[in-house]
């Protein structure tokens, strides 16, 4: 029997592991800048965590979370999100006593039972971070900063901004009544989940993937108009602190996000040929989720990237080409010999250039010719080729692979002479 890898998963296979691993070093370099620290939480967490933070009425909760039983007849769910486990930390290790304001991200694989299609699986990965303890309109306006930068830096270039708020408690609870209210003539055009939803929690009709559903609610009234003064004033600094930055922005009445616990700023970047319902990804505040998960009452924001739709916007913006994280070959050596003197030779080299550098050669005698070829596919940057008299006196030639350009270079010295020319070690 021949098997398969389940439905809605994919192997990330060499050729293409090297994309993905610059998408990671690339959101590192530029969340470290910013000053983010990385975190790993488990894969795997209390059922209960979800249920709390993300909210019982959301899609993820009521038909997307992988949950299981344990031997003990505990019940845990594969994280279908970042955002919650990253609290959980926090809480439980009181990260607050190190560092009142806490910048932490992450990088890894979550799980949602979902339909799949072009840029959507049910093991997907997510870059994410998480700005803990500030309210200042300026922290919302700098993590979406980070967010454009970050896209910018892995290559994509047609990004939409889309931003609403969500306000605080007392502005929701205005607005999901005004919601009800121009819904309850339109019930009967609802989804029948959308029906459930018009009496729990309004608001998440307008996260609702019915196309019936949006469009009947391309028409509801702006939620800045059941804003408080307060959350009025915090969503007018957010716009003007990301004008002020060089951001600019699409105000999205609809825009909700799929969670329960977010408030006030809410954010989704979007990509012009993903199509308007798949975000590349978002975020926004969630001021009481720390206190919902047993912390103290603690201001934060956050965001999530999802990675396979960022390399698939940053691929179709390189003309439909995917990114090698670099122009032409990457940077490596490939140690080319003829005769078992040169191959012993070759074998010391190797050991002493892998500390610093990806080194490849042949163990099995070939051409110069067919070794050479093999250097191409593998797609090193340059080759050392150890043969004939030029050995016999400790000299080697080093070859450009691109121009192919050589110049002579002494064995004695080749290890310097590598670190000096590639700028390694």
């Amino acid at each position: 029997m021949q098997y398969k890898a389940p439905r809605g998963t994919q192997d990330i296979l060499p050729g293409e592991v090297e994309r993905w691993q610059r998408f990671e070093e690339i959101s590192r370099r530029v969340l470290s800048n910013y000053g983010y620290r990385e975190i790993r939480t488990p894969i795997f967490e209390q059922k209960e965590l979800f249920l709390r933070a993300v909210g019982q009425e959301t899609d993820i909760v009521q038909k997307e979370m992988y949950c299981f039983t344990d031997r003990k007849e505990r019940w845990f769910a594969l994280r279908p999100e970042g955002t919650a486990p990253v609290i959980r930390s926090y809480v439980e290790h009181a990260l607050w006593k190190d560092r009142p304001f806490q910048k932490l991200y992450y990088i890894g694989p979550m799980f949602r039972y979902d339909r799949p299609q072009k840029g959507r699986y049910r093991q997907f990965h997510q870059v994410g971070a998480e700005a803990v303890g500030s309210l200042e309109p300026l922290v919302d306006a700098e993590v979406i900063a980070t967010v454009r930068q970050l896209l910018e830096a892995a290559g994509v270039k047609k990004v939409i901004l889309k931003l609403n708020s969500l306000g605080d408690a007392e502005s929701r609870g205005k607005y999901a009544a005004a919601l009800k209210k121009y819904f309850s003539g339109k019930r009967e055009s609802l989804c029948p989940d959308c029906r459930v939803r018009l009496e729990a929690n309004p608001l998440r009709i307008l996260d609702c993937k019915v196309p019936e559903c949006n469009e009947l609610s391309r028409d509801i009234p702006p939620m800045e108009e059941y804003l408080s003064p307060d959350s009025l004033r915090h969503y007018e600094s957010v716009q003007r602190w990301l004008t002020v930055s060089g951001v600019s922005f699409e105000k999205d009445k609809n825009l909700v996000r799929g969670l329960d616990y977010y408030t006030r700023t809410a954010f989704e970047f979007h990509h012009g040929e993903l199509g308007a319902s798949v975000a590349l990804g978002g975020g926004g505040r969630y001021d009481s989720l720390v206190a919902e998960c047993g912390g103290p009452d603690t201001p934060a924001i956050g965001f999530s990237l999802g990675s396979e739709r960022v390399l698939l916007a940053a691929s179709q913006d390189s003309g439909g080409e995917a990114d090698d994280g670099g122009a032409g070959k990457k940077l490596g050596l490939y140690l080319a010999w003829l005769g078992p003197e040169a191959c012993e030779k070759a074998l010391g080299l190797a050991a002493a250039l892998r500390k610093f550098i990806r080194v490849e050669m042949d163990l099995e005698p070939r051409s110069l010719k067919a070794q050479l070829r093999q250097a191409n596919k593998l797609e090193v940057s340059h080759a050392v080729i150890l043969a004939g008299d030029e050995l016999a006196r400790d000299l080697a030639q080093f070859k450009e692979m691109t121009t192919g350009a050589q110049e002579e270079i002494g064995l004695a010295n080749l290890e310097e002479f590598v670190k000096t020319k590639l700028n390694v070690g």
